[in-house]
């Protein structure tokens, strides 16, 4: 399963959407998450996947690594179809289970929260591996800077994200370096009901938490030897810049948003 989490990991390329400015790629980013949240039928969410799709091939992206970006979140989407499908209400009874009513109402809304949440994770996949930390914490930074002039601390939020993205391969590779040495001494991490393997995780993730405490201290002591001072008077070695390839990226996402919308009047 760790090799299946594709979030912070950078895939690396020269195609379009890498090359767009990290900023645009954000902020279409979320506009595409917000459209995804409004449609109300499967026709919308065909539309999401095909532009979803059309968008991957454009980034030379297998379309693999946002299947496995899925997979791991697959009990969180079942634990949510689950209890759409069983707890909301509506007229149109399909089936009684008691004491739950199943509903074609509570069906459709089931599927179509647990459909918001697969989109919800593809598209941030395809964000962060098209653009790599520095270059997301840069693009975060520069949008909340407008703010710093309320003492907001952008610098500071972007930087803790970088770093966070930063760790997360080496986390995950530490996590898999220790598994591995548990189960040379005879750990079972995946035989046992579901609280058999949660006491079973517990001599992965005491040191674990400990590695992660260490590096974190190593990197506070690294910058403070290095008298980082955040980011007054910074300079960066490749400055942001919109280009026309933004402009027409930007294009595009207005029509698949007017689609979006057009889609759900007509068929309301």
């Amino acid at each position: 399963m760790l090799n299946d989490i594709t979030l912070g990991q950078y895939f690396p390329g020269n195609s379009p959407i890498h090359r767009m400015d990290p900023r645009a790629k954000l902020i279409l980013t979320i506009v595409y998450i917000v459209a995804v949240f409004l449609v109300k039928s499967f026709v919308g969410y065909a539309l999401a996947l095909a532009f979803l799709y059309l968008v991957v091939r454009l980034a030379k992206i297998p379309f693999k690594y946002l299947i496995k970006g899925v997979k791991p979140l697959r009990f969180i989407i079942l634990f949510t179809f689950l209890l759409n499908l069983f707890f909301l209400t509506g007229e149109k009874v399909l089936l009684v289970l008691w004491p739950f009513r199943l509903t074609e109402e509570a069906l459709f809304n089931a599927v179509y929260f647990s459909l918001r949440l697969v989109f919800l994770v593809m598209g941030t996949s395809v964000l962060t591996l098209t653009t790599s930390p520095v270059q997301l914490t840069d693009a975060l930074e520069r949008l909340l800077h407008p703010l710093q002039r309320f003492h907001f601390p952008a610098h500071e939020l972007a930087m803790m994200m970088t770093i966070a993205l930063r760790f997360i391969p080496t986390l995950l590779d530490e996590t898999d370096k220790i598994q591995k040495a548990q189960m040379a001494r005879g750990a079972d991490f995946e035989s046992g009901n579901l609280i058999q393997r949660a006491k079973a995780m517990i001599p992965l993730l005491v040191p674990l938490f400990v590695s992660s405490f260490r590096r974190a201290n190593d990197l506070a002591m690294a910058m403070e030897a290095r008298c980082y001072r955040g980011g007054d008077h910074r300079t960066r070695l490749r400055e942001l810049r919109y280009t026309r390839l933004d402009a027409m990226a930007a294009l595009v996402m207005c029509g698949f948003v007017a689609l979006i919308v057009l889609e759900g009047r007509f068929l309301a």
